[in-house]
């Protein structure tokens, strides 16, 4: 069963320039191969507030999406930026989605 990861991380609003200046570093780390390649989403109307980033990827089950985010956690690039991000975190959790394949 083919699974969507997503990370979602609302940040202060005061410090967008230097949150999304970090996750652009987290996006080199992607193109270079050294963690999955995802998509960024920022809400223009929706539940969330524009203050969210909503990083997301397909997975081909549950399992992958979980090595997926053990790797984000073994990673030290990924852990050193995340240490420097997590300063300007209103909050952040992890969803998963199971996709219907009908």
């Amino acid at each position: 069963m083919a699974i969507i990861l997503r990370l979602v991380q609302r940040f202060q609003h005061a410090k967008k320039d230097e949150f999304m200046t970090l996750e652009k570093q987290f996006a080199e780390l992607e193109h270079r191969g050294i963690l999955p390649r995802g998509e960024r989403l920022v809400p223009i109307s929706g539940r969330d507030p524009g203050n969210t980033v909503i990083w997301q990827a397909r997975f081909k089950d549950l399992g992958a999406a979980e090595a997926a985010l053990k790797l984000f956690e073994a990673n030290p690039e990924h852990t050193e930026l995340a240490n420097r991000q997590k300063h300007f975190f209103e909050g952040t959790w992890v969803e998963f989605y199971e996709i219907l394949e009908y």
